[in-house]
């Protein structure tokens, strides 16, 4: 088969480097790509967003499969337009991204099937938001109705705090359109965890879990980020856990679906709290997360053209996915600054002295003048299996020694401190 990725991240890389040993699998192109999937895939200079450019690349180039990875071009309706143009695509359609491209539309849907929430309230205007923001109590959580490249979600901690991040979303726009609407939150006190589910019209499936860290410093301090490494499985996803989630998120989920008429064939990502009332649902992304993606592809040892095909066709049930035992930790490597300003083009070294069993997925890098560099905010996904999460952590540090640009920054605690 002849495939496109769209996309140009380290979730994009990940995909990439499984479909790339992969029988069924001839060849591979990505659009836009990045210097680390040029060494398995053939780079397409067409951007994500540029839905027409996509879709004349794949007509013109006889394409048999095109798998969409970031938010941006689901929401905007990539898969209908390939689609409507009989094109094989995969990823959930217009409607059905809104889980993600909404937060109201997916508080809204979490609600009234039944599926264990943060208590909520939406705004359009902002002198009702101000009026109201102190019946929440503190910390409050506050989110951009759109999408806002992760960053659109707020935590308050006071009044003070809150009142700025009022007038930043919704008057001074700082997230655009994004911000017209709001959604105002409980916060809840717990153990953040995801899960990924592959998703055909009858059936879903839940992949092995993840943690993903997603504060700039170690012991979750600092900004939000859109994620500082991951290790999988995730240490408080027990059976027990995985069962009950099963039931009240997974099985209503797709329960409501069916009763909304959403044909959702795709990748559901479910964000949790695990709180002391239970596990709520904190968000729905309609693609593999990043960086978790690195860590639980990684694992996956069934085809991903396989599971890919059989929920084209509504058959997920019928095929079983196996992962490895081995455990796996990344680790990203990030811009000084991140994830508030950063400079690029700078010179990465060290990768050609790695481990052999170390797979770096390159998240924002290219190449300039012949030398690899820095091309975004996170650079670089330093990933390893092993054993256990510590052993895997350990590689994966000790790897990271060997490898420098200017202004590098890392957390240290990834997988050591379970």
């Amino acid at each position: 088969m002849r495939i496109l990725v769209v996309g140009g991240g380290g979730r994009e890389h990940a995909i990439c480097w499984k479909l790339s040993s992969e029988n069924k699998v001839e060849k591979i192109f990505c659009a836009p790509g990045n210097a680390g999937i040029a060494q398995v895939a053939e780079i397409v200079n067409i951007k994500d967003n540029d839905l027409n450019g996509l879709l004349n690349f794949a007509k013109g180039n006889d394409i048999d499969l095109t798998i969409i990875g970031p938010e941006v071009p689901l929401v905007e309706g990539i898969v209908d337009l390939f689609e409507g143009e009989g094109l094989k695509v995969f990823g959930p359609n217009k409607q059905c991204s809104q889980l993600e491209g909404s937060k109201a539309f997916s508080k809204e849907f979490m609600v009234r099937h039944n599926i264990p929430t943060a208590k909520y309230k939406e705004y359009t205007e902002y002198s009702l938001a101000e009026k109201e923001i102190d019946s929440f109590g503190y910390p409050v959580v506050i989110k951009a109705d759109g999408l806002a490249a992760g960053k659109g979600v707020v935590i308050c901690e006071n009044h003070e705090d809150a009142i700025d991040t009022l007038k930043t979303i919704m008057k001074d726009k700082k997230f655009g359109s994004s911000g017209e609407k709001i959604v105002v939150e409980e916060f809840l006190q717990g153990i953040e965890t995801s899960i990924l589910a592959f998703v055909d019209k009858d059936t879903i499936v839940p992949m092995e879990s993840a943690k993903d860290h997603k504060k700039v410093y170690n012991g979750e301090k600092g900004l939000n980020t859109g994620g500082m490494g991951t290790f999988s499985p995730s240490e408080i996803y027990t059976e027990e856990l995985a069962k009950k989630i099963k039931e009240e998120v997974l099985d209503r989920t797709l329960q409501g679906f069916k009763e909304d008429g959403l044909e959702f064939r795709g990748i559901l990502f479910v964000g949790l709290m695990i709180t002391d009332n239970g596990e709520k649902v904190l968000e729905y992304n309609t693609r593999f997360g990043d960086p978790e993606t690195q860590s639980v592809l990684f694992r996956l040892e069934t085809d991903l053209i396989e599971i890919i095909d059989a929920i084209l066709n509504d058959k997920l049930k019928e095929i079983e996915i196996k992962y490895s035992d081995e455990k796996a930790v990344c680790v990203m490597l990030t811009s000084g600054g991140y994830p508030e300003s950063y400079e690029k083009g700078k010179v990465i070294t060290g990768l050609d002295e790695l481990d052999s069993d170390v797979v770096v997925f390159h998240s924002g890098t290219k190449i300039s003048d012949g030398n690899l560099v820095t091309n975004g905010g996170r650079v670089l996904g330093v990933s390893a299996k092993a054993e256990t999460v510590q052993n895997a952590a350990e590689i994966v540090y000790k790897n990271i020694e060997k490898i420098h640009f200017d202004g590098m920054h890392y957390r240290t605690d990834i997988g050591r401190s379970i």
